[in-house]
């Protein structure tokens, strides 16, 4: 079987060691095209993150002016056009809830751009639903998040997750099947 086609939107990360100079490309490139900015935050630790979407084109654009702005502040980058609409209903806080029946898969990475980058491959692998994310804050600029469905199509998507980003980058995987209803909907 043929992989789908993707062609939704963009999505663009610029991460900058600057606060400061992380809020003047902000302004940059959303001046440069029209994309929305999804966060655009202080981070730990002391790091400013910018994540934005919209047509590829619109944030191709954007993504290079910020590269220019940003110069030598930027520590990290990452430009995925045709991302998952999920991965960007997830950064927009909607989420899909996890079922009784439903395993979960977790997925922890090193840095935003490579939970994203996962993100993204793992949802197109497997039909599996983005149950949580959680990006930078507080966790050291570390990112994870959780998918929910069939045991079968959640462990396609970790593998896919794991495969879509650098070894060194990953953390790990870890699968639950079925979780206690204590951890549905409050901590997964």
């Amino acid at each position: 079987m043929a992989p789908a086609a993707f062609t939704g939107p963009a999505l663009g990360l610029l991460e900058l060691e600057s606060l400061a100079r992380g809020v003047v490309v902000a302004d940059a490139l959303v001046k440069q095209a029209a994309v929305q900015i999804a966060l655009a935050e202080a981070v730990t630790p002391g790091k400013y993150l910018l994540v934005f979407t919209g047509p590829v084109a619109e944030v191709e654009e954007s993504f290079r002016a910020g590269e220019v702005v940003g110069g030598k502040w930027i520590l990290d980058r990452l430009l995925l056009p045709h991302i998952a609409e999920s991965v960007v209903a997830a950064l927009k806080g909607r989420l899909d809830t996890v079922g009784a029946e439903d395993a979960v898969g977790i997925v922890e990475a090193h840095t935003v751009a490579a939970t994203l980058k996962s993100a993204d491959a793992a949802v197109k692998r497997a039909p599996v639903r983005l149950s949580a994310i959680h990006l930078a804050k507080g966790i050291g600029g570390k990112g994870w998040y959780t998918l929910a469905g069939e045991q079968h199509d959640v462990e396609a998507a970790l593998e896919g997750a794991a495969q879509a980003i650098d070894a060194a980058l990953l953390v790990g995987t870890e699968i639950i099947q079925r979780p206690h209803v204590e951890l549905r909907g409050r901590v997964i």
